[in-house]
């Protein structure tokens, strides 16, 4: 599944335009990362993340997507 055009808008506009990571497990960054991300860059410099993926229950709502910068979302286990 996927989150819709209208879900992914609406978190990145929540997101100000930045990765919306605050793993601490991710020790290039202190609380959030502050990589500044624009809308064209999706796919090449960020995606849409899914908070509780799908496999573990999770849903294609807003509550439950995520803006991350690539470093970020390639560095979660998959």
């Amino acid at each position: 599944m996927a989150f819709s055009p209208e879900t992914v808008k609406k978190a990145f506009a929540r997101s100000g335009g930045r990765c919306e990571c605050d793993r601490k497990a991710h020790t290039w960054h202190s609380l959030r990362c502050p990589k500044i991300l624009t809308e064209a860059q999706r796919g090449t410099e960020w995606e849409a993340h899914h908070k509780i993926s799908v496999d573990a229950g999770g849903t294609d709502t807003f509550d439950n997507c995520e803006i991350l910068c690539m470093r970020c979302h390639n560095a979660i286990p998959k």
